[in-house]
């Protein structure tokens, strides 16, 4: 008797645990599969504003179905396979940021790889610029250097003209020299004879002459003014 009595206590605590442990393994179970879907959820709404639709557009969408077939899954009470759906979405979902993020890597990539360019050709403009800077900078110089140059010779050249000017006016106003018209007479005491010489110049002209020791010379001079 004392044995079918405690037979029977164990069956009804078998019973009794049975029935505790079931409800908490099914609620388990519910919030790993909450906790698998939300998961997804997130991983799919990330990729999204990655722009995985566009980088990754097949993994995107098999993301996507998967985790409505997890939902319905819930739904319809099959705790387990939505847990593995939700788990697959999630793959989907990391390997569809994994690709978008690879875009985005090479995207920046590029742009700073323009930019460095554009940086460089930049630099090499404003190079270029201040060497045509320091070119024309020189030129001018240059240019100032044979505008002296040419403003000097000039005023040599205007003074030169006006030397010219002022000797051909002293020239004009200064008039000529008198001519000079002088007469030579010998006359030989011995004879009787006499000669006369007439010279004009245009200068005065000294005449010496040794009369012989019996000859009379007698010499005239006869300014006319020009």
């Amino acid at each position: 008797m004392l044995g079918k009595t405690t037979f029977a206590s164990l069956v009804a605590s078998s019973a009794m645990t049975l029935a505790i442990a079931t409800p908490a393994a099914a609620n388990k179970m519910t919030d790993r599969a909450h906790e698998a879907i939300a998961a997804a959820e997130a991983k799919i709404h990330t990729a999204e504003s990655m722009g995985a639709s566009t980088d990754a557009p097949r993994d995107t969408a098999e993301a996507r179905a998967m985790l409505a077939s997890a939902k319905e899954d819930f739904a319809s009470g099959h705790k387990e396979p939505a847990i593995q759906e939700a788990i697959r979405a999630s793959a989907l979902a990391d390997t569809a940021i994994g690709m978008s993020q690879r875009h985005k890597d090479a995207a920046i990539a590029s742009a700073r790889e323009a930019q460095s360019a554009t940086a460089d050709r930049a630099q090499d403009q404003v190079a270029a610029a201040r060497d045509q800077a320091a070119a024309a900078q020189q030129q001018a110089v240059e240019a100032n250097v044979r505008a002296d140059t040419a403003q000097q010779s000039a005023a040599a050249s205007a003074a030169d003209a006006e030397a010219a000017r002022n000797a051909a006016a002293i020239a004009a106003a200064t008039p000529p020299p008198p001519q000079v018209e002088t007469t030579v007479t010998t006359q030989q005491p011995a004879s009787g004879h006499h000669s006369t010489r007439t010279r004009v110049t245009r200068r005065t002209t000294t005449t010496s002459s040794a009369p012989a020791p019996s000859a009379q010379v007698t010499t005239t001079t006869k300014v006319t003014p020009q």
